[in-house]
């Protein structure tokens, strides 16, 4: 057979498999959008109905004046954006200074690094929030900001197998121009991992936006609740009211496919480099 129809043959087979694997990913999605979309008598009926009649519009409306959602939805921006923002400062740095930077105890620090990021979060759930409520920011969003601007262990080694994969001429030359070592991080090798550090925002947005845990612990005020607290009120309130429970669900959701929709080949990109080099 012509080498070239074999190729065309793979390939084809190659996305017929892809198609398949996202058509079971999609599923729980057109499933959640179709269950906010039909009136109650018809989400338990068997077979299922996947295509609601009538579209029941008015359940998106309903669920919202159930529950105060657009001040949880903007305590959760609040709190998803100003968290990212912390590990967009943060961990490049510190990662920067584990692939370039010579210094003594370098590989002491980074193997502690290391170690951090193998105890579960159940171990340091306990002494953390002792911690934060010396304090005295328990009741506060600080918990759930304030540590993500010291670094999170995972997003820094990452990044720092971004950064080793970077070519160490870029700084010999712009040293022998005279730059800093700050200035060469900052204008430089900075602007170079932007698909990594974007990757890595992509995974502290979609965690801070759907952290149920950390908002369960320290929010203590129901106005300063997030949406993934409002769910679970809205739930233990009106549980058997799936329909408008389904069209939260969903507007909790849309916001990160949209945002992955428009950074996919940034994201995708950033994760293969960092995953290779090193």
């Amino acid at each position: 057979m012509n080498p070239i129809a074999i190729k065309r043959i793979n390939r084809a087979l190659a996305y017929l498999c892809l198609i398949v694997a996202s058509a079971f990913f999609m599923i729980p999605f057109i499933w959640l959008l179709s269950t906010s979309l039909k009136p109650l008598t018809q989400i338990f009926t068997f077979p299922p109905e996947w295509i609601p009649h009538p579209f029941l519009w008015s359940n998106y409306s309903r669920a919202v004046e159930y529950i105060p959602f657009w001040t949880y939805l903007k305590n959760t921006a609040i709190i998803t954006i100003v968290s990212t923002l912390g590990v967009i400062i943060s961990c490049p740095l510190v990662a920067y200074s584990f692939a370039k930077l010579e210094y003594r105890g370098r590989g002491i620090l980074f193997f502690v690094t290391l170690a951090v990021m193998m105890i579960p979060g159940q171990v340091t759930m306990i002494p953390l929030f002792l911690l934060f409520t010396k304090l005295g920011w328990v009741g506060t969003s600080l918990p759930l900001i304030v540590p993500q601007f010291f670094g999170v262990p995972i997003y820094i080694f990452l990044l720092r197998q971004f950064f080793m994969g970077l070519p160490d001429a870029l700084r010999e030359a712009a040293r022998l121009d005279g730059a800093s070592e700050f200035r060469i991080y900052l204008q430089i090798m900075f602007p170079l991992a932007k698909s990594a550090v974007l990757a890595v925002a992509l995974f502290q947005f979609m965690g801070s936006w759907t952290d149920f845990m950390g908002p369960l612990l320290y929010l203590t005020n129901e106005p300063s609740y997030t949406v993934s607290l409002g769910l679970q009120q809205f739930q233990s309130q009106k549980g058997s009211e799936w329909g408008l429970l389904m069209a939260v669900s969903t507007l909790m959701t849309l916001p990160i496919i949209v945002l992955f929709f428009f950074l996919q080949k940034t994201f995708i990109s950033g994760i293969t480099f960092s995953g290779i080099k090193g």
